[in-house]
């Protein structure tokens, strides 16, 4: 698992920076991404992998739970989406959750975590989620011992920190695998870093409009999302029960990550678009519009650990 998750780190890097190796695609790449509002995803930098390992390791470590039943990965499948597959993960003998599962991947792209937006870095949201009586429901004094009565978590942490585990090593090796969960080499990527073959043309007219519409006054920037707060429902209402306030979420992989909104309340991607174009700028989609905008957002997917982001538990 731990030579796994090392690979996979590797191998993201890779993919971007393949993408820009010769001087003709860096040429290309320039030109055209200065002048779009949507920016290429860049490799993850500074992350070490001997942390990244461990990391991967207790995320899938049912040890991190209250009563070692539950891991992150129970709801963030990294096989699959980086989420969850129903409009709201419920977890037996925990009280109902409020919100849709939101993706792991490319989490560390977003200003602030959470669908409130109330977590400012990745340490403060692993910290919030093993305490969170709704979902890993730890004592993390508890955990710890756990982790440092097993002489193989000690020698992970040790070769990862020279420490034994401790609070701060735990979230930061978690927070080091959250980072490296980039998912380069979406068609739309290639298409800003100068490859005119990889977008259709229905793609191309979805780019368009999602620009043209307004779409892209709250989706743009690397994350294509994920760097401000918006009101939700500014002309009416967009999901089945109303938020004042939320973070806007990073549009990449969305094809994957139905049922869409905090609440989980729209089943497709294309009565998501017809929702939001309603509630937030007052724009009523024709049907082609629609079916353009969401090939555009299809082209959006990127890939982890060599395959593509998708839908469907690997």
């Amino acid at each position: 698992m731990i030579r796994r998750a090392r690979t996979a780190f590797l191998r993201n890097v890779l993919a971007v920076l393949s993408a820009c190796a010769s001087p003709a695609a860096m040429t290309a790449q320039s030109e055209r991404a200065s002048n779009e509002p949507i920016h290429p995803l860049p490799a993850p930098t500074g992350l070490d992998p001997a942390r990244v390992a461990l990391g991967a390791r207790l995320f899938r470590d049912p040890r991190l739970s209250g009563d070692g039943r539950l891991s992150c990965q129970s709801c963030h499948d990294i096989g699959s989406n980086g989420a969850g597959h129903r409009a709201l993960t419920e977890v037996d003998g925990r009280p109902p959750p409020l919100f849709n599962t939101p993706t792991v991947f490319n989490a560390a792209l977003s200003f602030r975590l959470n669908w409130g937006g109330e977590l400012r870095t990745l340490h403060e949201q692993a910290l919030a989620s093993l305490q969170n009586p709704g979902e890993m429901r730890a004592d993390v004094a508890t955990v710890i011992r756990r982790l440092r009565d097993d002489a193989g978590s000690v020698r992970d942490f040790e070769r990862a920190y020279r420490r034994p585990p401790d609070r701060a090593t735990l979230l930061d090796a978690i927070a080091s695998y959250e980072r490296s969960l980039t998912t380069p080499g979406s068609r739309f990527d290639r298409w800003l870093q100068g490859d005119d073959d990889a977008l259709t043309a229905q793609e191309l007219r979805g780019y368009r409009s999602f620009k043209s519409v307004g779409c892209i006054a709250c989706h743009q920037g690397r994350g294509v999302g994920g760097n401000l707060f918006q009101r939700s429902g500014v002309f009416s209402p967009a999901a089945r029960h109303s938020v004042d306030r939320l973070r806007v979420p990073s549009l990449r992989n969305v094809a994957a990550t139905a049922p869409y909104f905090h609440d989980g309340s729209a089943p497709t991607l294309e009565c998501a678009i017809d929702a939001m174009a309603r509630a937030q700028l007052a724009v009523v989609l024709r049907r082609e519009e629609i079916a353009d905008i969401a090939a555009f957002l299809r082209a959006l997917t990127g890939n982890h650990d060599g395959h593509p982001v998708t839908d469907q538990p690997r």
